[in-house]
C-alpha cells in the first residue's frame, strides 16, 4: 500500500492517510470543508461542499487521477434539506455514467462540519 498526501488538501486530523493506493485502487479518506492553509472550516453548508470537492480534487490529481476514475462515493451529511445543493454541486464534478453513491444523514461529523465525502478510484 502506498500513502498519498498533497499539501493541497487539509492534513489528516487523525491517525490516518488522506488517501491510500493499492492494487491500481485509491481510497480517499473523508473529506470536510476544510481550508487546506488554515485547517479550519468555511461557513456554509454550500461552502463546505465545495472545499470539500477541491480538495478530493487535489487528492486526486496527486494520485494521477480525475473524478472520472471515481467508482464509488460515499456522503454523510448532518442535513437532509441539503441534498439538493448537494446533487447540483456534485454535477458539477461528475458527468455520466455516475459513480455509485450512498448519502446518509448523521447527527454529527469531526469538527462539527455539514458534510464529509469520501471516494473510491480506480486506474483505467
Amino acid at each position: 500500500m502506498k500513502s498519498i498526501s498533497t499539501p493541497n488538501a487539509p492534513q489528516a486530523i487523525g491517525p490516518y492517510s488522506q488517501a491510500a493506493f493499492k492494487k491500481g485502487t485509491l481510497f480517499i479518506s473523508g473529506q470536510l470543508g476544510l481550508d487546506p492553509i488554515s485547517g479550519e472550516l468555511v461557513s456554509s453548508f454550500e461552502d463546505q461542499a465545495l472545499l470539500v470537492f477541491n480538495n478530493l480534487k487535489n487528492i486526486l490529481t496527486a494520485s494521477n487521477m480525475t473524478f472520472s476514475h471515481v467508482v464509488k462515493v460515499s456522503v454523510f451529511i448532518k442535513d437532509m434539506s441539503n441534498f439538493a445543493i448537494l446533487n447540483d454541486i456534485y454535477k458539477r464534478y461528475f458527468c455520466e455514467p455516475y459513480p455509485a453513491r450512498e448519502v446518509i444523514e448523521v447527527s454529527g461529523l469531526p469538527k462539527n462540519g455539514d458534510i464529509e465525502i469520501s471516494l473510491i478510484a480506480m486506474e483505467s
